[in-house]
């Protein structure tokens, strides 16, 4: 089993545009139930299934495994709950971390987000000047809750 240890924040300004390496992604939840999901993704030209167990402070278990691409998009699109998380992935190297910001489309168009995985929940790491507020313990930010609530039926959006 790995364990993903992960902090989320929002942006500060659009300073990491042009940055990083840039990916389309496509993904569903065949279950999103909050003590374990399990994602189908396709990203690039690969694809993956993904099983994650429920988040405890910044840490979770978690078991990826690569799977056809046909088979990914099948399951995408006849066996995930709708609607889909749909986003570009920038991956920028800062300060010897690589941050992955998001930027949604679909019905999470508009919300844009970075991550950063540790080796531990207290290791330290700099923020580059274009991080925001952190939103790591906020629910409405799993992209598992995006497909219940998407970004663009938030009220009080970030």
């Amino acid at each position: 089993m790995g364990i993903e240890i992960e902090r989320k924040f929002l942006l500060a300004g659009d300073a990491w545009r042009g940055l990083g390496q840039a990916t389309r992604m496509r993904q569903g939840y065949l279950c999103s139930d909050p003590e374990r999901t399990v994602r189908v993704r396709i990203e690039g030209e690969g694809a993956v299934i993904t099983i994650k167990s429920k988040v405890t402070g910044a840490s979770r278990g978690e078991w990826e495994y690569p799977i056809p691409v046909a088979d990914a998009a099948e399951l995408l699109d006849r066996l995930c709950e709708q609607p889909l998380v749909e986003k570009t992935r920038h991956r920028i190297a800062h300060a010897g971390h690589v941050w992955e910001v998001d930027e949604f489309a679909g019905a999470n168009a508009g919300l844009v987000v970075a991550e950063i995985e540790l080796g531990a929940e207290d290791e330290a790491f700099e923020k580059p000047e274009w991080i925001g507020r952190e939103v790591t313990g906020d629910k409405r930010y799993y992209n598992s809750s995006l497909i219940r609530h998407p970004y663009s039926q938030w009220k009080d959006q970030a």
